[in-house]
C-alpha cells in the first residue's frame, strides 16, 4: 500500500489560514478608515450648506439694494431730462423776448404803448369776477403759498392712498380749508380722488353749487372718504379736464398728494399735455396747481423715491400748465 502524504495537507491548511487572516485584516482596515473619514465629511457638508445659505442671503440683499439704487437713478435721470427741456424752453423764450424787446424799444411811442397794455392787463377783471366780487373789490391776499387764486371754478384732486389717509389727512383738510377761504365765492366746486372717482356720485359730471352748506358737507364727507388710489394723479386730471373744460370758464385744478408710483414722469407729462391742450399763447385749457405733503420724508432715505418723484412730476406739470407747486415742510396738523 501507498503511504498517505499528511505533511502536504497540513501545509495547505496553514496557507488558507494565512490567506483568511490577511483578508480579514484588509476588511478591518477598510472599516476603520471609513469610520474615521465619515465624520469630517459630514461636517464638511454642513459647513458648505451654511456657506451657501449665507452667500444666498448676501446676494438677495445686494439685489434689493441694486433695485433701490436703480429706481433712484431712473428718477434722477427723468428729473434731469425735465430740467434740460425746461432750460431749452427758457432759452428759447428769452431769445424771443430779447428780439421782441429790441423791436419794440426802437421808438418811445412803442414803449409807451407796451406800458399802457401792461397797465390795462394788471387792472382788468373778467366780467364774471366783477359780478362775483364787485367792481371795487381788492383782494388782500390773492395767493396760497404763491398760488394765484383767480379762477371761478375749482376742482380738488386728492390722493386717497393709505400713506395720505393715515398720516397726512388732517393737514390735507387744513389746506383744503385754507384754499376755500381764499375763494369767498365761486360758481362751482368739485372733488375727485386721483383715480377720478367723485366724492359725491350724484354730482357726477356736474358742478357742486358753492354755498356755505355745500362747503360744510364737503369738509364733513372728506374726513372719512377713502376710496382706492394708485398714487398717480394722471387719471383724476384727465377726467377733470375732459369733463369740466369750458372755454368760457376759468378753472383751476388743485392736486393734493404725497407720492407718485407710476413708471414714467415724462409719460404723465405728455398725457396731460394731450388732454389739457394749449389755447392761445402760453394758455392752457385749465390751470393746474399742486400741494405736496412730505410724508415720504418721514421714512428711511432709501424709501423716499416716490415722494421725490411726486415733487418732480408736479413741479413740471404746474410749470407747463400755468400753475404753482407748493411743497410743504411738514405733514402734521397744528
Amino acid at each position: 500500500m501507498k503511504k498517505k502524504r499528511r505533511g502536504q495537507e497540513e501545509i495547505s491548511v496553514s496557507f488558507l489560514d494565512v490567506i483568511c487572516c490577511g483578508f480579514g485584516a484588509i476588511v478591518l482596515l477598510l472599516m476603520i478608515a471609513k469610520t474615521v473619514d465619515q465624520l469630517p465629511l459630514e461636517e464638511s457638508e454642513v459647513d458648505l450648506d451654511g456657506q451657501v445659505r449665507l452667500l444666498t442671503e448676501q446676494l438677495n440683499t445686494i439685489r434689493g439694494e441694486t433695485r433701490v439704487y436703480n429706481r433712484d437713478l431712473n428718477a434722477k435721470r427723468e428729473q434731469l431730462d425735465i430740467e434740460r427741456a425746461r432750460i431749452a424752453n427758457l432759452r428759447g423764450k428769452l431769445e424771443t423776448l430779447e428780439a421782441l424787446y429790441a423791436k419794440r424799444t426802437e421808438g418811445e411811442s412803442e414803449t409807451g404803448k407796451i406800458k399802457g397794455e401792461l397797465t390795462i392787463a394788471l387792472q382788468s377783471l373778467t366780467d364774471e369776477m366783477k359780478r362775483l366780487l364787485g367792481e371795487n373789490y381788492q383782494r388782500k391776499n390773492n395767493v396760497i403759498g404763491g398760488i394765484p387764486v383767480d379762477s371761478e371754478y375749482i376742482v380738488f384732486i386728492i390722493d386717497t392712498s393709505g400713506s395720505m389717509f393715515n398720516y397726512g389727512w388732517d393737514r390735507m383738510i387744513d389746506e383744503m380749508v385754507n384754499t376755500l377761504d381764499l375763494y369767498p365765492s365761486v360758481k362751482g366746486i368739485q372733488v375727485l380722488n386721483d383715480m377720478g372717482d367723485y366724492m359725491f356720485p350724484n354730482y357726477r359730471g356736474k358742478w357742486i353749487p358753492d354755498t356755505p352748506g355745500r362747503r360744510r358737507a364737503i369738509l364733513s364727507r372728506i374726513k372719512n372718504w377713502n376710496p382706492f388710489s394708485n398714487s398717480s394723479p394722471v387719471e383724476g386730471i384727465q377726467r377733470a379736464v375732459r369733463t369740466f373744460y369750458d372755454p368760457n370758464k376759468k378753472i383751476s385744478l388743485y392736486v393734493l398728494g404725497d407720492e407718485f408710483t407710476g413708471r414714467s414722469i415724462q409719460r404723465v407729462v405728455q398725457a396731460v399735455d394731450r388732454v389739457n391742450a394749449q389755447r392761445g399763447e402760453d394758455h392752457r385749457m385749465v390751470r393746474i396747481h399742486a400741494i405736496g405733503f412730505p410724508i415720504q420724508f418721514a421714512r428711511p432715505k432709501h424709501l423716499q423715491t416716490t415722494g421725490l418723484r411726486f415733487a418732480a412730476l408736479m413741479r413740471e406739470l404746474t410749470y407747463r400748465n400755468g400753475g404753482t407747486f407748493v411743497g410743504l415742510n411738514d405733514y402734521k396738523s397744528y
